[in-house]
């Protein structure tokens, strides 16, 4: 097995992980500014360097997700898994970041990104990366993944040509029965014009000979999505890919013509439209009307198989407007996204033992009695913080909300819905409680990013049972993760809240590690009152005790937190910082940690994605260390820790340290105050610190390495410690973490 502490974007290279940034030179850094914000600005003229790039970060996240399905100690099925989530990462990366530089590009935009590049240059970088990621992604697919799959269970993913006469026979009968009726083979000619294709749809190009006139013609088939994308033989040692079942068997959809060539490609298209809601008469219009044309939005990239002659690849790029540096070539299988299905193939010494959550101990024994509490008696006794997938989603925020909608005592509730499930049961709570004549007020956030029309459509269910729905605010996007109950206590009104850090969506709960403060504190709940006032009224001058709401005051607390800790390491030497988010890409707060850095303040950054911060630059960011986790979950916790002179301040929230977090969206961050509380979060990031197993560290030259602990044990490290930790709370005596 190869070193896989040092293993680069191609591990039988034996190199580290990291991001063609490294070969651009770190230039002139200024020193240390004595105004706010002067690093920030110098960044853009000739100190760009102490920033590295945002896509190729991007890029360098998705490096350490495929290293995933390249590591030997992953299970096989999970391995594979990997391979079509870094597949559907690239998928993402195109269709937002790609076509936004290219809408720049189109517009003459010529203004540089932080890091000094145009949207050109930045193009042509991003263009070299993913011909290199392409590459990666199709070796351990067709080279170690698809003959490991075969060694370990006997299926074979077959082409048609390696199938024996029977098992084509028997494909050649599944195609005419099972695939022939649903296709359409569209012709391209001066009579018909070239087709209209459907953004990452998987199709064939087909190069036909008319055998009489000696003409050449060309025509389109659209890969189906009815049938599975393998096909299974009966006798269960392989599967077909339903492309070359298709190909093999294309002359029955042009009889009279001869085949001569059948190709597969794939088209992206852009997903950054312009979007002017100041404008707009009506949200839900503005955004049904931009589904629309998204459905037609330019195409940013061609994929193409590898074999592909050159005249068919350039008929396409001609005829659907591309230029050459926007087709990409695949070896072997395209759209490996689909890999995903055959990862959930039914061997399960090939995956990861399930994980079942386990239920907070305050909640499963005081649950159980014969009495059952309900989760508002339990909260007056104290809070409750809950960690996700540790701790059951169900029996803990759904549970609150299912409470809440059936408690009679309950006049009101209130939450933002970012994000949801299919059969959403949080969403079905709601309406029993609108049913039930509960004042029930949901803010549905339509401009959340591919989930715009499953958000309408829930929003217009809502509305059809009597709940009060707002779709967002124009300029802004709801994005904290919030719920208020306001319940009668005898001649009281009490408020009981919900604070997270990830959508309220079953699904993901059991895939992403996420936190959730269920409080009853009075001051928290008329923070919430107010907040929800602002989101569904025209209240925006708001004031709050003890939420930090962006944009209106989130990146102004940050800030005075870190020259509190400059102030700390001034007078006692002890400042410090440590930072758990998605992604890090905001000028004023990086400014701020290098002069936290210069000053001697020790600061750890768990950033999970991309950082635009470039850490261990001399003179300016030596204090700072970044880390990145990655592994059986998805990190998506935000924690923000402040020193504060050896008594640490704890927030949590829905909040990343981005642009786009602290100016255009409504983000909440709740600061942690019990003491059992604050000691749990810390030993959180303390064991992500430490993790020895599934974390990369940055270096200043953009360089990724995996830290080794020596030991093959434990490899997703804080995962499996988390799941460890979560098995022995449910069977231990001890008293309950989770106060």
């Amino acid at each position: 097995m190869a070193d896989i502490s040092r293993s680069r974007h191609l591990e039988h290279e034996g190199r580290e992980t990291g991001s063609f940034q490294a070969s651009y030179e770190l230039l002139e850094v200024v020193p240390r500014a004595t105004q706010p914000h002067a690093v920030t600005e110098a960044t853009r003229t000739g100190s760009h360097r102490l920033l590295f790039n945002r896509e190729l970060s991007w890029l360098d996240f998705n490096w350490r997700v495929l290293h995933q399905a390249r590591d030997e100690r992953v299970p096989l099925l999970e391995r594979m898994r990997f391979v079509a989530i870094a597949t559907s990462n690239l998928d993402e990366f195109f269709r937002k970041r790609v076509g936004g530089l290219k809408r720049q590009l189109a517009a003459g935009v010529q203004r540089p990104s932080p890091d000094g590049r145009t949207p050109g240059e930045q193009l042509r970088m991003a263009r070299e990366a993913v011909l290199e990621m392409n590459r990666a992604l199709s070796l351990v697919w067709e080279e170690t993944l698809k003959p490991a799959l075969m060694e370990k269970t006997g299926i074979c993913i077959k082409d048609y040509d390696q199938c024996s006469q029977v098992q084509q026979n028997w494909l050649r009968n599944h195609f005419l029965t099972h695939i022939f009726p649903v296709l359409t083979p569209l012709a391209v000619d001066p009579g018909h014009p070239f087709p209209f294709i459907s953004n990452l749809s998987l199709s064939l190009a087909v190069t036909l000979k008319h055998p009489g006139r000696k003409t050449e013609h060309f025509a389109r088939i659209k890969v189906p999505t009815t049938e599975a994308r393998w096909i299974a033989l009966p006798d269960g040692t392989g599967h077909i890919p339903i492309e070359q079942v298709i190909a093999h068997n294309a002359g029955e959809l042009f009889r009279g013509m001869k085949v001569v060539h059948v190709h597969p490609f794939r088209i992206t298209r852009n997903a950054d439209l312009k979007r002017d809601e100041e404008v707009a008469d009506d949200l839900i219009e503005m955004i049904s009307e931009e589904l629309q044309e998204r459905r037609f939005a330019p195409i940013v990239r061609l994929e193409v198989a590898s074999d592909m002659p050159q005249d068919v690849r350039e008929l396409l790029a001609r005829e659907l407007t591309l230029r050459s540096d926007d087709v990409y070539e695949v070896e072997g299988d395209l759209d490996l996204v689909s890999v995903g299905q055959l990862a959930d193939l039914d061997f399960p010494e090939l995956k990861h033992e399930t994980w079942d959550p386990v239920t907070p101990q305050r909640l499963l024994h005081e649950g159980e009695v014969k009495d059952r509490l309900n989760i508002f008696e339990i909260l007056r006794k104290g809070d409750l913080l809950v960690h996700h997938p540790y701790e059951s989603f169900a029996s803990t925020v759904l549970r609150f909300v299912e409470e809440a909608a059936a408690d009679p005592h309950v006049l009101a509730i209130k939450q933002t819905l970012y994000r949801t499930s299919d059969e959403s049961p949080i969403v079905k709570a709601l309406l029993r409680a609108a049913d039930a004549g509960k004042q029930v007020a949901v803010l549905v956030e339509v401009k959340a990013r591919f989930d715009e029309q499953n958000n309408i459509e829930w929003g217009q269910m809502l509305e059809q049972h009597g709940v009060h729905v707002t779709y967002g605010l124009v300029g802004l996007k709801t994005h904290c993760k919030t719920t208020l109950v306001v319940r009668r206590e005898g001649q009281e009104l009490r408020t009981y809240c919900h604070i997270g850090t990830g959508n309220y969506h079953p699904s993901t709960a059991k895939l992403y590690t996420d936190l959730g403060l269920l409080t009853r504190s009075r001051q928290i709940g008329d923070d919430l009152v107010n907040l929800f006032h602002y989101l569904t009224g025209y209240a925006p001058e708001q004031h709050y005790k003890k939420l930090i709401v962006a944009p209106r005051d989130m990146r102004t607390h940050f800030v005075e937190q870190i020259h509190q800790e400059i102030e700390h390491q001034r007078l006692h030497g002890n400042g410090r910082i440590i930072a758990k988010m998605n992604a890090l890409d905001d000028l004023i707060l990086i400014n701020e940690l290098y002069n936290a850095s210069q000053a001697g303040v020790q600061i750890d950054l768990l950033v999970r994605g991309h950082c635009r911060l470039r850490p261990g630059v001399p003179g300016f960011s030596e204090n700072i260390r970044v880390t990145s986790i990655i592994g059986r979950f998805l990190e998506h916790s935000r924690i923000y820790c402040f020193g504060n002179n050896g008594d640490p301040r704890f927030f949590l929230g829905s909040a990343d340290w981005q642009r786009r977090n602290l100016d255009d969206r409504v983000e909440v961050i709740v600061e942690i105050r019990k003491k059992a509380m604050r000691s749990r979060l810390q030993r959180m990031l303390d064991f992500c610190l430490e993790d020895g197993a599934s974390a990369w560290e940055l270096d200043a030259e953009g360089i990724y390495r995996l830290r080794s602990s020596g030991s093959e044990e434990g490899i997703y490290g804080t995962h499996q410690l988390f799941m460890d930790r979560a098995r022995r709370r449910k069977v231990s005596s001890d008293p309950p973490w989770d106060m």
